[in-house]
């Protein structure tokens, strides 16, 4: 509980999580019936870019203070828009002072029929999250480990929706547990989409949680990363990635288009690369009776 992504708000890594979190939800836009997004591991829900703590890093410079003021390709732009106009939205004199977190970033682009559960642990954390949002009918707020609320909040009484599952990584195992997790999840709600973010600090351990994903059991799982640089000889954020069971079928084809022009603009001296993988398709049939 030692982790305040005050520190960190904006950088890279939000960008290339939340550009694939909103494409998500304008996907479950498209259809009339209500959806959920659960949000595991939800801060503060709203972020200073002039705090104390956000000028000690100065991440969001090599991020979304990056990103704002891109030349970007014209469906890259248009696939980009509706994070980039949520962050507008918070900073209508055109300076940039404000970053959403996932849970403002969730509601700003929900419809008046749609819900939004954000689920956070630290106290401090999750008191400010819960007077931001106080009155909000659309959102509730629960002071919880995010993994229980797996267990607790599925499925959804929508029966549509995503998890956005977006834990610390502060202590060790947390590759191992994300896919322990994930598959208990899975279990209790098939049909949902999961998004997943973790660090790419070492590429070793990156294959490791990929292989296990695959030996896990849990069908249609894409994965969607970036690095900044190339991989580090010693531990270090490279990259990212977005791993997402149960991807709607036109996600992969639009990060095709953006993340080349998110790697152009985030990676260093303009060489950042992105990948786009399957880690696994389609569920097998079983012979079986």
């Amino acid at each position: 509980m030692n982790y305040r992504h005050a520190y960190h708000a904006g950088n890279f890594a939000d960008v290339v999580k939340h550009a694939v979190l909103a494409r998500i939800i304008e996907y479950l836009k498209r259809k009339d019936k209500p959806f959920r997004v659960i949000d595991t591991h939800a801060g503060t829900g709203l972020y200073d870019l002039s705090s104390e703590e956000a000028q000690k890093t100065g991440e969001w410079r090599g991020g979304v203070g990056r990103l704002m003021d891109a030349e970007l390709p014209k469906e890259a732009r248009k696939l980009l828009a509706p994070y980039l106009d949520a962050v507008r939205v918070l900073n209508p004199d055109d300076s940039l002072r404000l970053y959403p977190g996932s849970p403002t970033l969730v509601r700003q682009l929900l419809r008046s029929r749609d819900r939004l559960t954000a689920v956070e642990l630290h106290p401090a954390d999750a008191s400010l999250l819960k007077a931001r949002f106080a009155g909000d009918f659309q959102v509730r707020v629960i002071e919880l480990d995010g993994w229980l609320a797996l267990g607790a909040q599925l499925p959804p009484k929508e029966k549509r929706g995503l998890v956005l599952i977006d834990p610390p990584f502060e202590e060790p195992g947390e590759f191992d547990r994300i896919v322990e997790r994930l598959r208990k999840a899975h279990r209790r709600w098939p049909g949902g989409i999961y998004a997943v973010w973790y660090p790419i600090k070492e590429i070793g351990a990156v294959k490791g949680f990929h292989d296990a994903l695959r030996e896990a059991g849990i069908p249609r799982i894409t994965d969607f990363s970036i690095l900044i640089r190339s991989p580090s000889s010693e531990p270090t954020l490279d990259g990212c990635g977005m791993l997402v069971v149960n991807p709607p079928f036109p996600l992969a084809d639009e990060m095709r288009t953006v993340m080349p022009a998110l790697a152009r603009c985030l990676g260093e001296r303009g060489s950042g690369s992105w990948h786009v993988e399957e880690i696994a398709g389609e569920a097998v049939p079983s012979n079986d009776g």
